[in-house]
């Protein structure tokens, strides 16, 4: 039951966007870690000013592959600390002077650490708890080049979360914040903000093979203040809200995730290529 409990609460905090930090909630024993390889993938090639689509004759467009690399440490059960660590391969068609300009960058991304902390409380069969996390974003991205993969800032992160679970339920609900420090070659990124709510089930547990999967819905509503003129990342403000489903199948201490989000909303602040749709496979083993 320890490992099942682990599964659910591994796949489904890990939250593509690097706040609440990937499995926050397992494993939930003293001295026991995790980790998971995890590749995303979003963009797109539509051309965007505030919420509408604009002609796009120069085509521009923008791609972003992120393979992360997160894990988990328990000190005790109310007690741990998780990393993030990606690694990007990105590129987009961008405008200047009016003529169709490829750029990409591959390389390390900003790693993420975290200390979340936990409050639980138990009633029966099913349990709850409160959580506090704060963040910090560290620049081990390079900030060069036209395309960086990262602004050169510290960012600071905190969010408030709270989730429950019984054996075939599962909710979590996560607000949180980031503060962008002045970067690199005078660029600076917005501060954003958002709320996650993963509403999970647990329809199928096969004893006798220890396997069994996991389905949820997530939505995600996102805000990013603009950034200065000066950035050169993929940082842009906007407003999103965006949805799908995922599925978690796992056997034994291994566990295999895959996650689907479409645009619901996007407004952006200035012309600006959409995010696009996302797909997110992750595998995963709990020790």
């Amino acid at each position: 039951m320890k490992i099942i409990t682990a599964f659910c609460c591994l796949m489904f905090a890990s939250i593509a966007v690097a706040h609440q930090p990937v499995m926050d909630m397992a494993p939930r024993w003293s001295d026991g870690f995790g980790l998971q390889l995890r590749h995303q993938r979003f963009g797109s090639d539509t051309l965007l000013l505030s919420d509408n689509e604009i002609d796009n004759p120069l085509g521009l467009e923008r791609y972003v592959d992120t393979t992360w690399l997160e894990g988990v440490y328990t000190f005790d059960r109310s007690v741990r600390a998780t990393i993030k660590i990606p690694f990007i391969d990105q590129q987009r068609v961008t405008s200047i002077n009016t003529v169709a300009t490829p750029q990409q960058n591959t390389g390390l991304g900003d790693i993420v650490v975290a200390l979340p902390l936990k409050r639980y409380s138990n009633q029966g069969a099913s349990t709850q708890n409160w959580g506090l996390t704060p963040s910090v974003r560290i620049p081990t991205g390079t900030s060069s080049g036209d395309f960086p993969n990262s602004d050169g800032s510290w960012d600071l992160g905190l969010s408030l979360s709270y989730s429950s679970e019984t054996p075939t339920f599962y909710q979590l609900y996560d607000l949180y914040y980031w503060n962008q420090g002045s970067g690199e070659r005078g660029m600076q990124s917005g501060n954003s903000w958002g709320l996650d709510v993963n509403i999970g089930l647990h329809p199928w547990h096969d004893n006798d093979t220890n396997s069994g999967i996991f389905t949820m819905w997530d939505i995600s509503v996102y805000h990013e203040d603009p950034p200065n003129a000066l950035n050169l990342t993929t940082a842009s403000g906007a407003e999103r809200v965006q949805t799908g489903p995922v599925l978690v199948y796992y056997r034994n201490s291994l566990m295999l995730r895959a996650e689907f989000k479409f645009l619901a909303h996007e407004d952006v602040d200035r012309i600006s290529a959409s995010r696009g749709n996302e797909i997110s496979l992750g595998i995963g083993y709990a020790f």
